[in-house]
């Protein structure tokens, strides 16, 4: 067993987990912090992404204890006081979702995409997000979403 602390979303949280155990089921399990999806257990599909530190990662392929010590954003600390985040919105406005299970990590890998590129082309939008699988979209949707996203983070009217 490993005593670990973690801040999740802004709050603190030290737990005794098992050193095996998945951050995804830290924060699904432990947290009940269920926007986390788990897809495919093989760090495929991205549906797990979260942030540590700033950085998009896939929550399957870290362990909980390797986490010690770290800031975690989840799909669930997106929105501030009952309002979307911009991706969020961007996400819903343009339809770049279907049955919905991809687009946590959907969202996440956008946030980290243009954290580092604010501004960034097609191909650089389907790059960014390549280790995130959707199995019911074109990414057409998804594409402009993401380019919603990065206006609105911008500042400007869409």
């Amino acid at each position: 067993m490993a005593k670990v602390t973690i801040k999740v979303n802004g709050k603190n949280y030290t737990k005794a987990v098992e050193d095996r155990m998945l951050l995804v089921d830290f924060l699904r399990d432990e947290l009940r912090l269920t926007g986390t999806h788990v897809g495919c257990d093989t760090s495929q599909c991205g549906c797990c992404t979260v942030h540590i530190d700033g950085r998009a990662v896939k929550s399957c392929s870290v362990l909980a204890a390797q986490a010690n010590g770290t800031s975690i954003v989840t799909i669930e600390g997106m929105a501030k006081k009952g309002k979307l985040h911009p991706i969020q919105r961007a996400f819903s406005e343009c339809h770049g979702l279907q049955c919905g299970f991809c687009t946590p990590g959907m969202i996440m890998a956008t946030a980290g995409l243009l954290k580092d590129n604010p501004n960034p082309t097609d191909d650089e939008i389907y790059k960014g997000l390549e280790g995130n699988l959707c199995r019911c979209t074109g990414y057409i949707n998804i594409v402009k979403a993401v380019k919603m996203s990065a206006k609105l983070l911008r500042g400007k009217k869409h």
